[in-house]
């Protein structure tokens, strides 16, 4: 099996990385819905695109509106879109709106709230609460023919109970959020969000045979970002306009917060058995 990392931060975009969402071309499941969305279309495979919402905060669902352009591309005979019943009305209320976004979205809504178990693509998914502002879920995703196991938890503290560890298993991938380091313990359960020694405690104990560490914070271990400082061009300058380009303004340097994520993950590696990855924009995954 192969999982294509389409979008890898968490929170918002920076100039590498994406927002959360992950495909696996083979069933044509995608895992959430940000911005690294527009990336789809040429992997796709598949007649029919199940989409698995964890939950509706914006990092994980506003590259819905990108799948217009996405299916112009490619296109595909069906759309589903698997959540809770409460998160899938939210989106279509307000995500859909004619105020916000003026074209409705020919999908098929599905919510999980009864259903232990469903089928997306050639997979079979449970599901598990998890403890988030909002709540969000994780999903297990089993494939009988291959006999492979995938485990996403994302934009959660971290269930480290024997119940949370019994149903992940022992998956052949576990992709596991790691918002924070261990200086920010705090703000990670004030936000709903994991830390390194909380991740390395859980995949120890569900003993995966890859840890793929995801959700990253884009402010952490980036290039310095650059601020305009209003001093004029005294020379014109006839320049095409790019996202990297301040025309007309020289730019300082503002730090990031400190560290950085590969050092966390050698970390969690110190401790665990498992190969331990750092999801990338574009990085393609083998389990």
């Amino acid at each position: 099996m192969r999982l294509h990392c389409l979008g890898t931060a968490g929170f918002h975009p920076n100039t590498k990385r994406h927002t959360s969402c992950y495909f696996l071309p083979e069933s044509g499941v995608l895992l959430d819905a940000g911005t690294g969305i527009f990336r789809l279309a040429p992997l796709i495979q598949t007649d029919t695109i199940d989409v698995l919402l964890s939950h509706a905060h914006l990092d994980h669902i506003c590259g819905l509106t990108f799948l217009l352009d996405v299916f112009y591309q490619r296109p595909v005979k069906k759309l589903r879109i698997w959540g809770e019943a409460a998160k899938l009305d939210a989106v279509r209320t307000h995500l859909f709106s004619e105020l916000i976004f003026p074209v409705e979205l020919d999908a098929e809504w599905l919510p999980i709230d009864d259903l232990e178990n469903f089928c997306a693509g050639d997979a079979n998914v449970s599901w598990r609460p998890q403890e988030h502002p909002g709540g969000s879920v994780g999903y297990r995703l089993d494939w009988q023919g291959s006999q492979k196991s995938l485990v996403y938890l994302t934009d959660t503290t971290g269930d480290a109970s024997q119940a949370g560890i019994d149903w992940c298993g022992k998956p052949d991938l576990l992709m596991h959020e790691c918002y924070f380091d261990d200086s920010m313990i705090q703000w990670a359960e004030k936000t709903g969000h994991s830390w390194t020694s909380r991740v390395a405690e859980i995949t120890a104990a569900v003993a995966p045979k890859k840890l793929l560490v995801t959700h990253v914070n884009p402010l952490i271990g980036t290039e310095p970002v650059t601020e305009p400082v209003t001093e004029p061009v005294t020379e014109p300058v006839t320049e095409l306009a790019d996202e990297n380009l301040a025309a007309g303004k020289k730019a300082k340097v503002a730090n990031p917060l400190p560290g950085d994520f590969q050092t966390q993950c050698d970390l969690i590696a110190a401790k665990v058995k498992a190969d331990v990855l750092l999801a990338d924009d574009e990085m393609v995954v083998e389990f």
